[in-house]
C-alpha cells in the first residue's frame, strides 16, 4: 500500500525525486500554496511541512507523521495538535553548524569593534593605533543558554578560541569537553552574571517565552553582549531596547525577533551597538542537503516501521 507524502512548499522536482527514490511504496505530491495543500490533504499520510495551519492537519484524516523544516516547532503546537496522536519530527542539528558560525561572528564583530571600524570605513576615516582597542577572546566567558545541537556547536567553537564556556540547560548532564561548567536551567542568573557574551540557543516554549527580560538584563555585566539565534520570543524586546539605550549592556547580536520581518520603525535598526541579521543564521547550501537526507532517512524508517529520529516531545515543546 502506498505511503502518500504531501510536501507543503514549492520543492524542486529533483528533491521530489530524491524522496520518491526512498521506496517504491512512496508517492509524493507538492502543494505550492495553502489552498493547494488543503485540496490535497485528505489522502496524506505524511506531511513535509512548509506551509502549515490547524486547518491543514484537520483536513488530513489519514495523517500520521509531520516532518518540519526547522528546529523550532512552536507554530505547530496548538492544544489540539499536541493532544493528537500525530508524530512530529523536527530538523534539530541540521542548521547547527552555520548558526554556531554566526554566533562566533557576532562575538568577533563586537570583540574586535567591527561595528565601530565599519563606520570609519564608510566615512573613509583612518583609525589610529590605540584610538580603538579591540579585545581578545582568550579567557572571556561565553554563556550558552540551551546546550542542545546548536549550543553544543557554539561551545566547541568557543573552546577553540580559548574562551571559558558555561551553560544552563534543562538537563545539566553533558560531555566534559563541551563546557567548563553546566548548571540547570534554574541557574540562569548565575550564567548571566558570569558571562561576557550570552548566546541564546534554547527552544521557544511557554516556559522560555521572555526568558530574558528587564530583571535578567539587570544581572548582566555592563560590558556584556546578548546574542539571540534561538527565537525572538525568548527576549522581551522592549526591555532589551531600554537596556541598550541606557547602556545597561554593551550590545546585542540578533538574528531573530518577536515580529518578523523586523518592522522598519523598530529602534533596533538605528542602534550602533546592535548587529541585525534577517533570521538567516542557519542558511547554507549544505543545510538543505542535510534536511533532505534527514527526511529521506526518516521516511525509510517510517516505511520499514522503525523508530523515527528527532521526534518532538509535543508536551515539552522540543
Amino acid at each position: 500500500m502506498a505511503v502518500k507524502v504531501l510536501v507543503t512548499y514549492d520543492m524542486a522536482e529533483a528533491d521530489l525525486e530524491r524522496i520518491r527514490s526512498v521506496s517504491d511504496a512512496v508517492t509524493v505530491t507538492k502543494a505550492a500554496t495553502m489552498k493547494e495543500a488543503l485540496a490535497k490533504a485528505a489522502e496524506a499520510e505524511v506531511i513535509h511541512a512548509g506551509r502549515w495551519s490547524d486547518e491543514l492537519w484537520k483536513s488530513a484524516p489519514k495523517l500520521e507523521w509531520v516532518q518540519t523544516g526547522g528546529a523550532g516547532v512552536e507554530r505547530f503546537l496548538t492544544p489540539d495538535f499536541v493532544a493528537s496522536p500525530i508524530v512530529l519530527t523536527n530538523a534539530q542539528g541540521i542548521y547547527a553548524a552555520p548558526i554556531a558560525d554566526q554566533v562566533m561572528a557576532f562575538v568577533l564583530h563586537f570583540s574586535r569593534l567591527f561595528n565601530e571600524l565599519m563606520r570609519r570605513q564608510m566615512n573613509r576615516e583612518w583609525a589610529d593605533w590605540g584610538e580603538y582597542d579591540p579585545d581578545e577572546l582568550v579567557g572571556k566567558t561565553l554563556g550558552v543558554v540551551g546546550l542542545g545541537g546548536i549550543g553544543s556547536q557554539v561551545a566547541k567553537r568557543a573552546n577553540g578560541f580559548g574562551m571559558r564556556v558555561i551553560a544552563a540547560r534543562k538537563r545539566p548532564e553533558r560531555p566534559p569537553e563541551l563546557a567548563h561548567e553546566v548548571r540547570a536551567a534554574e541557574e540562569l542568573p548565575w550564567l548571566l552574571r558570569e558571562s561576557d557574551y550570552v548566546a541564546l540557543c534554547a527552544a521557544l516554549t511557554p516556559k522560555t517565552r521572555h526568558l530574558i527580560g528587564e530583571d535578567q538584563l539587570e544581572l548582566m555585566k555592563r560590558t556584556a553582549y546578548l546574542i539571540n539565534v534561538g527565537r525572538g520570543g525568548l527576549v522581551d524586546e522592549p526591555a532589551l531596547v531600554a537596556a541598550l539605550k541606557r547602556g545597561r549592556i554593551a550590545g546585542a547580536g540578533l538574528d531573530v525577533f518577536e515580529e518578523e520581518p523586523l518592522p522598519s520603525d523598530s529602534p533596533l535598526w538605528d542602534m550602533p551597538n546592535v548587529m541585525i541579521t534577517p533570521h538567516n543564521a542557519g542558511s547554507s547550501p549544505r543545510s538543505h542537503d542535510r534536511l533532505m537526507e534527514l527526511f529521506r532517512e526518516n521516511l525509510r524508517r517510517y516505511v520499514a516501521g522503525e523508530e523515527l529520529v528527532n521526534v518532538v516531545d509535543k508536551d515539552a515543546g522540543y
